[in-house]
């Protein structure tokens, strides 16, 4: 046997890895051994490219655990290494977060900076400060809708966190989340999406209907143009109208301004901005919605 096997000191010579360290992967199971007649380990000759190998995948800062899956052969290196990787990006992300709000903190004149401690304090979390966002939509959306139209709405009004983000960007997701919690704002909003499943027949059908007034909004908010009457709140109002059951008149145009109000509500145009900033989108689908329903004011205003 001892010709075929190598001792603990030799093994420790061959891969430089110390005597105590080949031990405890001994104990944890990561290295095999065989005891001699005198009860000393030996090991055999892959034990130095096994070796050779964890010292590779730890010196990557891959855990024990993994290591052990990988020559168990449960699971690859690159599976391995992809997950570890993974993990780092979600720490680092972490790290760039808490790094930003206390930038966002540190550059805070005297007289706000306690606010702003009390504002980040809701975003410390951002993975959990998204999620309350998504409850915040999730509320209002009452009426049933198909699970891509559901999907493509919260992807629009809940930005996810800039992995690397601005201290603007960490504040102004905190003030989204301020506003999420405001209990009034909440009230109004699902008042007026109650009110809507009794008078909608198809929320599909009125969400790519104004899907539809959106996109040919989108050129007019751009380039900075007015609120006006033009085909784009033509089509806005007949999303409306189909759905109802009912016919584009001045009349039925006063009835959906008051139906609309909550849009115009300055706390929703604010969250809006908000999620341009987060976003770095130039135009939001909230931004072109108030365009939208600023020329529905104009166009029943006198």
């Amino acid at each position: 046997m001892r010709e075929e096997t190598l001792g603990i000191g030799e093994l420790a010579r061959l891969t430089g890895v110390p005597v105590r360290t080949i031990r405890f992967y001994c104990d944890e199971g990561i290295i095999a051994s065989v005891r001699s007649t005198g009860n000393h380990r030996r090991f055999d000759g892959a034990a130095v490219e096994r070796l050779a190998l964890i010292r590779r995948l730890r010196g990557l800062g891959l855990g024990l655990a993994s290591i052990a899956q990988v020559l168990t052969g449960e699971r690859s290196i690159a599976d391995a290494v992809s997950a570890e990787r993974a993990a780092l990006d979600e720490r680092l992300a972490e790290l760039a977060w808490r790094r930003a709000s206390l930038r966002a903190v540190e550059e805070a004149g005297p007289g706000e900076r306690t606010g702003r401690l009390e504002l980040l304090a809701a975003v410390e979390d951002a993975g959990a400060a998204r999620e309350r966002l998504l409850r915040f939509w999730r509320q209002q959306m009452v009426s049933p809708v198909s699970d891509g139209v559901y999907a493509a709405f919260l992807s629009m009004a809940v930005p996810q966190p800039p992995a690397d983000p601005t201290p603007l960007q960490v504040v102004a997701y905190a003030e989204l989340v301020h506003l999420a919690g405001d209990r009034s704002l909440t009230s109004g909003l699902r008042a007026r999406a109650l009110a809507n499943a009794r008078t909608i027949g198809d929320e599909d059908t009125l969400m790519h209907g104004v899907g539809e007034a959106v996109t040919l909004a989108a050129p007019c908010v751009l380039a900075g143009d007015p609120p006006r009457e033009g085909p784009e709140l033509d089509r806005f109002v007949a999303a409306h109208a189909t759905v109802r059951r009912s016919i584009d008149t001045p009349a039925f145009r006063r009835e959906l301004l008051g139906r609309v109000a909550a849009d115009r509500d300055p706390r929703v145009r604010r969250y809006w901005r908000l999620v341009g900033e987060v976003s770095g989108e130039r135009a939001t689908i909230g931004t072109m919605l108030a365009w939208l329903t600023d020329s529905l004011e104009r166009s029943v205003t006198p």
